[in-house]
């Protein structure tokens, strides 16, 4: 009942976020578990080895880009992350829905600035029109004024789940710059969720709850039967 409980958790967490720009989904993977009482069962019977989630790790495939039109929507096509500054050090996205600050800084929706391939916030006149080219070159009236930093990681497991489709390093790790990826402006990445799989796990998982917690009531009164009977014997 536990494992079903995380999993309906996971299930629900990526139907909520499925139309969330950049979102990856969560998925589990199980192992057996054999409690001590089970393994010191009497020989010649057979303890009840159950499933648990073992691990749950995040789904990096891309999803579906969609066209926006606004200038400051950037969607990644192929493998990688936009930076983004933060008071704790940086942190990777790939919602690219981003926006212009009162003095001409592109950021993330949440105010963090969104980092050049040389480290420094972009800077731009938000008062004239500006284009990003598939390298991530940011140019405005015809000149270069920025490249996008767009990383990768080697291995994307050391990445972590901070909330609002962000991610952070978990251990000491320096990322790449991202070769095999292109910037589409005007369109965002939809969240890699399918919305119809999760609704219908959803479904599935109540059902085997339920299923669980009528064995448990089955089996709560077979116990309590057995210690009714045995008091009412002579």
């Amino acid at each position: 009942m536990r494992a079903r409980i995380e999993s309906l958790d996971i299930m629900a967490n990526n139907l909520a976020n499925a139309s969330a720009a950049g979102f990856k989904s969560d998925q589990e993977s199980y192992a057996l578990y054999l409690s001590p009482e089970a393994a010191d069962s009497p020989e010649g019977t057979n303890p009840t080895i159950l499933p648990v989630i073992q691990n749950r790790w995040t789904d990096f495939a891309q999803g579906a880009l969609l066209p926006t039109g606004s200038s400051t929507d950037l969607a990644l096509s192929g493998k990688g992350f936009f930076v983004a500054s933060t008071p704790s050090g940086p942190i990777y996205t790939r919602g690219g829905s981003f926006r212009f600050s009162q003095t001409g800084q592109l950021q993330t929706q949440d105010g963090y600035p969104v980092q050049g391939s040389d480290g420094n916030p972009i800077l731009l006149d938000n008062s004239k029109t500006f284009e990003v080219t598939p390298d991530g070159t940011v140019l405005q009236d015809g000149q270069q004024v920025s490249q996008i930093a767009v990383v990768d990681f080697d291995d994307p497991k050391v990445l972590a789940k901070r909330g609002g489709n962000y991610f952070k390093s978990n251990v000491p790790t320096t990322p790449t710059a991202a070769t095999l990826v292109e910037i589409r402006q005007g369109q965002l990445e939809k969240g890699n969720s399918d919305s119809t799989r999760a609704a219908s796990g959803i479904v599935t998982i109540l059902r085997q709850f339920e299923a669980l917690q009528k064995a448990m009531n089955v089996g709560a009164d077979m116990n309590r039967h057995a210690v009714e009977d045995v008091a009412k014997v002579p």
